[in-house]
């Protein structure tokens, strides 16, 4: 079994940045797909990013692209969202997920305000 669970989330002025962090316990952390999604107030979840084992790819949804960035580190078993240029759209819990096939695993959630 993976427990997941991000931090790094918090009040920010627009165009601002945010680093979250999601830290896994598991066997075989570097095997997994990681991935983020949120959730705004009133809307449904939605994907924001993902990568790979060995951070080989990744795949941003169009509405972050050119602002955050997904990366991984095996050997501290954490995946991090580097949010940069943050806009009041933003504003959402975030989530981490991992699996092989699919998302099996999720976290808490992490709150991310970003302020106009």
């Amino acid at each position: 079994q993976v427990q997941l669970v991000e931090s790094g989330g918090g009040l920010v002025q627009a165009g601002g940045s945010l680093r979250l962090s999601c830290a896994a316990s598991g066997r075989t952390f570097s095997t997994y797909t990681m991935g983020w999604f949120r959730q705004a107030p009133g809307k449904e979840r939605e994907f924001v990013a993902r990568i790979n084992m060995n951070a080989g790819n990744t795949y941003y949804a169009d509405s972050v692209k050119g602002r955050f960035t997904i990366s991984r580190d095996n050997g501290k078993n954490t995946v991090y969202l580097q949010m940069n240029s943050l806009k009041p759209e933003d504003t959402a819990v975030y989530y981490c997920a991992a699996g092989l096939n699919q998302y099996d695993y999720w976290g808490q959630g992490t709150q991310v305000t970003v302020s106009s």
